[in-house]
């Protein structure tokens, strides 16, 4: 009995035995189901042999046909392909074969990254159909990292926007409040992740995309530096301000997802040949040293009173990790709008002119406005953003990191939305022009029980940096341990 290897019940029914073994306090938060891991608690339980790809998968397909239908976070599910996948990791690693800490791991993508014989819709009724031949790359690199794709996610039409209620599939709803928006574009990952629904995902992020939905539904989203992950396969919103990042439950789960997907790709013009750190080693790195900036204008001004409460109370806390903090003023920010919106009438020219009809009216009319763009403004504001790409290193020769809240307010109601299409990206689109890498974490709750979001932004290509606080500052503190009350 002393070799045993621990089975699945003893190691769930054991909270000691999860924290020997690492994991995130917020695997065991009430719930002894499988999904409710993190990701990297579900690859310590599979390397460790209590657990199988097969067990976990199952968990995930049958939390999903339960929870679906009241989140609506999936267009398409892939169960039967799921599963098969799931055998192939299992039989691989009774073989000794382990392709890394993904190996086994069931996650799920946003439904505007290609996937190979698998529809990709981008929520749209124009895709509805539309099935990809090839994988885009970061899937391509998920796969061969021995992650098994559960299916594809719902967002905002063509990631047009930041509620994910304007969908052909229906609204996302928000696990911790199903009347509120779940954010977007990126809100089926986010909400999928808080209703543990999968272990890991990747979403899209022009204005805030990842980072909007990570604040409204207290995850972890990451947009890293512009050209630290290919676009290649991702059906375009701008060129210019496209990112590809994980969404995950915890600053540990980021790390390691990004460390799979990051690096340069030979094929996408956008990505650079920049080498790609050991995320989970640099996130480990003691942050007692940083300097950290605030720049409150604009950030911090109008907030909803609980946000500016809890982003307060989060610098206190911050302080205390650090070596200083102090006030800090950010270059001009463009233009967003000036440049993704003659970029996104260019990809869709075509299909607006000859089936409007089959694009929801907000998306429609959004499109059109560009049509009469002109290609001098465009060239200006192009060069523009590359200006202030460049201004933007300027202020880290004095601090290291960057603090804001991640929204201004906490979710509104999908009726809402519905009716005025709001979801502002006011604090988020900056880091898109500035092409920075920057990560939403869960730093409080309203009094309503609605998330609040931090955002922390790094100089360009210091993800590691970016990663080495916000794991300091979740481990401080107790927000991501949270999990929303679903039936």
């Amino acid at each position: 009995m002393q070799n045993r290897k621990p089975s699945r019940r003893d190691f769930l029914a054991a909270g000691v035995t999860a924290a020997a073994l690492g994991f995130a306090p917020r695997a065991f938060a009430g719930s002894h189901d499988l999904t409710a891991l993190t990701l990297s608690g579900a690859a310590e339980l599979l390397r460790s042999g209590a657990a199988s790809p097969v067990e976990l998968t199952q968990a995930c397909l049958k939390r999903i046909e339960r929870l679906n239908p009241s989140v609506n976070a999936y267009i398409t599910v892939t169960a039967e392909q799921a599963l098969a996948t799931a055998r192939e990791m299992e039989a691989e690693q009774q073989h000794g074969q382990w392709r890394g800490p993904l190996h086994g791991i069931p996650i799920a993508i946003k439904d505007n990254i290609d996937t190979a014989g698998v529809r990709t819709t981008a929520a749209s009724e124009l895709f509805k159909d539309r099935v990809p031949s090839e994988d885009a790359e970061v899937v391509r690199r998920l796969k061969n990292a021995g992650a098994i794709l559960l299916g594809k996610l719902n967002l905002h039409e063509f990631a047009y926007g930041g509620t994910s209620v304007v969908t052909y599939f229906g609204p996302v709803h928000n696990p911790w409040a199903l009347d509120r928006v779940a954010g977007g574009s990126s809100g089926g990952p986010a909400a999928a992740l808080a209703a543990d629904l999968c272990f890991g995902s990747l979403g899209t992020d022009t204005a805030g995309s990842v980072r909007i939905p990570a604040s409204y539904c207290s995850i972890a989203g990451f947009k890293p530096t512009y050209g630290r992950v290919s676009n290649r396969g991702v059906i375009p919103l701008s060129w210019t301000l496209d990112h590809v990042g994980p969404m995950t439950k915890t600053v540990e789960d980021a790390a390691l997802m990004l460390g799979v997907v990051a690096g340069f790709d030979e094929q996408d013009p956008t990505t650079a040949d920049t080498p790609v750190a050991d995320y989970l080693r640099a996130m480990k790195t003691p942050v007692s040293k940083l300097r950290l900036g605030v720049p409150r204008k604009l950030f911090f001004e109008g907030l909803d009173l609980e946000v500016e409460a809890a982003v307060e109370e989060a610098l206190a806390v911050l302080r205390k990790l650090t070596a200083s903090m102090r006030d800090v003023t950010l270059p001009a920010v463009p233009s967003a709008a000036a440049v993704w919106g003659p970029e996104i009438y260019a990809y869709h020219a075509q299909w607006i002119a000859a089936t409007p009809e089959k694009y929801q009216p907000q998306t429609r009319m959004a499109i059109q406005r560009s049509a009469g763009s002109k290609a001098d403004a465009y060239a200006r504001a192009v060069r523009d953003v590359a200006n202030a790409r460049r201004e933007i290193r300027k202020p880290f020769a004095e601090v290291d990191l960057l603090i804001t809240p991640t929204m201004p307010t906490p979710p509104g109601t999908i009726e809402q939305a519905q009716a005025s299409n709001n979801g502002s990206g006011r604090n988020t689109s900056p880091f898109d022009v500035f092409g920075l890498p920057t990560i939403s974490i869960p730093c409080g709750f309203s009094s309503l029980g609605l998330p609040i979001g931090l955002q922390i932004s790094g100089a360009p290509w210091a993800e590691s940096t970016v990663l080495a606080l916000a794991h300091a500052y979740e481990q401080a503190t107790h927000w991501h341990t949270r999990r929303p009350k679903l039936g």
